[in-house]
């Protein structure tokens, strides 16, 4: 008998209090993974738009400083956008403007928004300064830029449709808005900042101003918070453009 080993297991206690302190380790730590994974996708995002910046510079240099057009007329009827060439089928992101000088795709996609959000001729991303960039389908020259460090180029953005669907909707948005129009599309969706690259190809994060009250065509301020969808603004004015306009 003295040589027999008696092996003693846990009690019900101590595998509570395991459990409990597993929980509380998980409570604690989980939220600091989420934070620096969606840090990490922040990250990737301004990556993603410092390179769409560097080749619509480069597209312009090759145009005369003239900054790509939202919309021209391609072969066979496609109609060409600045994301790439649309037939009313199939969408060929390889034929846009840009595709050239990025040699890809996926520099036109924020890891931070779903595939399942994009819309049948967007693309899952950013948008375009298209107000001011390439006003009425023309081409903005670039050199007559004022201000090309507080002039925005692109930004992470959104929309919300309520015009197709029977509750607002949030979708992709390849084209951003200035606070003029009174359609907010820039998305503060990395830890409730936005993404954005400036004409000078210089790219930082900033929250979006949310609009407090009701505006535009039926839209309800309440939608576009839920979404973090607000303008990029300096003055708290939704009436200038100063961070759009290429004139300062």
């Amino acid at each position: 008998m003295n040589n027999l080993r008696r092996t003693r297991g846990f009690t019900l206690i101590e595998l509570l209090v395991v459990i409990a302190i597993i929980a509380i380790l998980s409570a604690i730590l989980f939220p600091v993974f989420a934070q620096a994974k969606e840090a990490a996708r922040k990250t990737t995002s301004l990556s993603n738009l410092r390179q769409l910046g560097l080749a619509w510079t480069l597209y312009a240099g090759d145009f005369d400083d003239a900054a790509a057009r939202t919309l021209t007329m391609g072969s066979s009827g496609r109609l060409i956008y600045w994301w790439g060439s649309w037939d009313g089928t199939i969408l060929r992101e390889e034929e846009g403007p840009l595709f050239p000088y990025t040699k890809g795709k996926g520099i036109q996609s924020d890891p931070s928004f779903p595939n399942r959000l994009r819309t049948a001729v967007g693309f899952t991303g950013y948008g375009y300064n298209y107000a001011y960039l390439s006003p009425s389908g023309r081409a903005a020259v670039l050199t007559e830029a004022e201000g090309p460090a507080k002039t925005v180029a692109f930004a992470s953005s959104a929309r919300i449709n309520n015009w197709d669907y029977a509750t607002p909707t949030l979708e992709a948005n390849p084209y951003l808005d200035p606070p003029s129009s009174n359609f907010p599309g820039f998305q503060g969706r990395h830890s409730a900042v936005g993404t954005i690259v400036w004409i000078d190809t210089h790219s930082n994060a900033r929250r979006p101003v949310l609009r407090l009250t009701d505006f535009g065509f039926g839209f309800r301020a309440d939608d576009f918070r839920r979404a973090n969808l607000g303008d990029i603004d300096e003055d708290n004015n939704p009436l200038t453009d100063e961070l759009f306009s290429l004139i300062k």
